[in-house]
């Protein structure tokens, strides 16, 4: 059983990036879905899918390149834990690298960007930041 299963999406994330895998499987659930498709609005993955049924269901993230092979994910980090949560008001919400990253909050709303968050007038928890 794991204590934090967003940290261990994207420590999974990290690794497949740093090695340069073409896709990711990762265990499915509802809010790790949200943040997949977060990260396919905001350009970072190609897109993912659904596979399996029943309790060992996965999601497949296909992770996404430059046109050299550069990395698009250089740093996805955990920012709300479970022993510290990090809640934000729309207007305090961070940016990270004045605009070029994005941070993933939980809404009351859904996951959403900061960007979306922002433009929704809506805030809450900080999930991690992706630059």
């Amino acid at each position: 059983m794991l204590t934090d299963p967003v940290a261990d999406m994207l420590t999974r994330i990290r690794n497949a990036v740093n090695i340069e895998r073409p896709s990711v499987d990762i265990p499915q659930s509802n809010e790790k879905s949200g943040i997949a498709q977060v990260l396919q609005r905001e350009g970072y993955i190609w897109d993912f899918e659904h596979i399996g049924e029943g309790p060992r269901r996965s999601l497949r993230l296909n992770l996404k390149y430059g046109p050299n092979g550069e990395r698009l994910i250089q740093e996805i980090n955990r920012v709300s834990k479970p022993g510290c949560r990090k809640y934000s008001r729309s207007i305090e919400l961070p940016t990270v690298l004045q605009g070029l990253g994005i941070c993933i909050v939980s809404t009351s709303h859904g996951i959403l960007s900061d960007r979306e968050a922002r433009a929704k007038g809506i805030g809450g928890e900080i999930l991690c930041t992706v630059r």
